[in-house]
């Protein structure tokens, strides 16, 4: 699990990191630079605006876990990564501006599309999708997501959110001037929006409220409220754990 060294979404890190532990993977965490312990957006842990619009109480509690671990405190560096070495790959998102360390890294994109070629499964949500769309394959030269079938937030959840806190915030919730549906489209994905969402989570308990995409060994979801069903269909995707596994 590549990460930049701050911003990134609480939610989509804790709860992945969580079920696949409890799952029997090990998660392997990656940044850009050896030395660096990375932090999450901090307004999504305090709150947004008001103490609201931030990751709910379960993930914040798994992401003060999260902080505690060897292996979250001493990250891989990126270019370090060999795909070989593992079974999965999991893209995390969030829009801050510290993303864009992350989500722009050429280097980090090569990576991914080497372990684009071995077939093994890749994951990506939210603003995450971005790196697959941004990549390019090897042999084509096109981005990994042309002609696949793939969520991203849509359109309208970037578009409300950003509405909703510009006065206070500015453009915290606009990462880049285009949209990531739009970007994700210009890639020549087949975007697929999924049911209009408008705050309500999918959670431990409840999956109703959470969209994904699954097409081939490529899994992608929308936002924060899809990752509890995201990573339970990536486990699935998986071979199954074993004390000698890793996956990340």
């Amino acid at each position: 699990m590549p990460l930049p060294d701050r911003d990134f979404d609480v939610t989509e890190v804790a709860v992945p990191w969580k079920l696949l532990s409890e799952a029997g993977h090990d998660v392997v965490f990656a940044t850009e630079r050896a030395g660096t312990v990375p932090a999450a957006d901090p307004l999504l842990i305090s709150g947004v605006l008001f103490g609201k619009l931030g990751a709910a109480d379960e993930p914040k509690a798994w992401y003060g876990e999260l902080e505690r671990t060897p292996e979250f405190r001493a990250p891989l560096v990126w270019n370090a990564i060999d795909p070989r070495a593992y079974d999965g790959l999991l893209l995390p998102g969030g829009h801050a501006p510290g993303m864009k360390q992350y989500l722009g890294s050429d280097p980090l994109q090569r990576k991914v599309a080497d372990f684009w070629l071995l077939g093994r499964p890749i994951s990506a949500i939210c603003h995450g999708v971005l790196v697959l769309a941004r990549a390019r394959h090897p042999h084509t030269g096109r981005s990994l997501l042309a002609d696949r079938g793939t969520t991203c937030l849509p359109k309208y959840m970037e578009r409300l959110a950003h509405t909703l806190t510009f006065w206070k915030l500015g453009r915290y919730f606009r990462t880049y001037p285009d949209y990531v549906e739009d970007e994700v489209k210009a890639a020549g994905a087949r975007f697929i929006r999924g049911p209009i969402t408008l705050g309500t989570r999918g959670t431990a308990d409840n999956d109703r409220p959470a969209f994904v995409v699954e097409d081939g060994p490529y899994l992608s979801a929308r936002w924060p409220g899809d990752a509890y069903l995201f990573t339970r269909r990536f486990i699935k995707m998986l071979p199954v754990a074993t004390p000698s596994t890793s996956s990340g």
